[in-house]
């Protein structure tokens, strides 16, 4: 059994908390916030749940990073959502500083967690965490693959109205609108995708996907929050029990891909390490090209935090 620290108790960290609190596979949850009330009340509200819904799971809420130590995985989400008309890079100066913070108190009590970073620009934030915690980068993992996965295989299942547990799709690249989505690795049990919808469909739901999120703000006035929250929650269950699962996930490339020093989206296994291996496929020369646009404006916002004030 494992110990888990969820760092942010807003929307999307009280979510990672509460679905993972379900799964019962973590002995306990430490909710932490600047706002120590908010973090006791919904640690305290989803423990009081636990009677109901049958599980064992312990939570806490704090500000204090001293009860973090010995925290085997960090999920950071702290820092501001996006707005209506605001860019996940808008946010870089604010959340660098946030997550910065964050890693470094996390980095005081804890000796060699694996950090899963959710906070918004995601690609950059991986990369502040990264350089910030001194970690190997196999412990330091971007959530972006998942949920950009997960919404285009939602929009595929309501167009072709199956069930959404059938179809196995893979994105990679940044989190935004230059996301690469890879229609000829999507499958509906085995099937290609191609065989069962029209192209031009096809070609629009994967712009939607692109604008996924922003699709959610202009709805509801703030960022998405129970797919991001599962979606980190799938990767803790990934590497809590060593499953060795194939995500798409944010990390840094060291040459896959012809890439170099740069976050972006890939396919890698999952497992008690974390990034036990990045997998580096064949691509055609269109999707690496569409892959290199992808890295470059990821390393346009990286080359933006390594200039931002220490």
């Amino acid at each position: 059994m494992k110990k888990v620290t969820v760092v942010g108790a807003g929307n999307v960290g009280a979510t990672v908390a509460n679905v993972l609190a379900h799964r019962d596979f973590v002995k306990e949850i430490v909710l932490v916030d600047i706002k120590a009330d908010m973090a006791k009340g919904k640690a305290l509200d989803s423990f009081q749940q636990a009677p109901v819904d049958y599980y064992s799971t312990h939570l806490i809420g704090t500000d204090d990073y001293a009860l973090t130590a010995q925290s085997d995985i960090v999920v950071i989400t702290a820092g501001l959502p996006r707005k209506p008309g605001m860019s996940r890079d808008d946010l870089i100066s604010t959340n660098a500083a946030i997550v910065n913070s964050v890693t470094s108190n996390i980095m005081k009590y804890s000796k060699d967690p694996i950090i899963i970073v959710v906070s918004n620009p995601l690609d950059v934030m991986t990369y502040a965490a990264y350089k910030v915690s001194g970690l190997n980068a196999r412990r330091v993992i971007g959530m972006a693959g998942i949920l950009d996965t997960a919404r285009y295989r939602a929009f595929l299942a309501e167009a072709l109205d199956v069930s959404p547990k059938d179809i196995q799709a893979l994105l990679m690249g940044g989190h935004g609108d230059s996301m690469v989505p890879l229609p000829r690795f999507t499958t509906v049990s085995g099937i290609p995708v191609t065989e069962l919808i029209e192209k031009d469909a096809l070609n629009a739901i994967v712009e939607r996907t692109k604008v996924g999120g922003g699709e959610l703000v202009k709805l509801m006035g703030t960022s998405a929050w129970y797919a991001p929250g599962a979606a980190a929650a799938q990767m803790v269950e990934a590497i809590v029990k060593d499953e060795r699962r194939i995500f798409p996930c944010c990390v840094r490339l060291d040459g896959q891909y012809g890439l170099h020093n740069v976050f972006v989206g890939v396919p890698v296994k999952l497992g008690k390490n974390g990034v036990e291996a990045i997998l580096d496929l064949r691509l055609s020369a269109d999707e690496q090209n569409l892959l290199n646009n992808s890295a470059e404006e990821v390393q346009s916002m990286m080359n933006v935090y390594d200039q931002l004030p220490s």
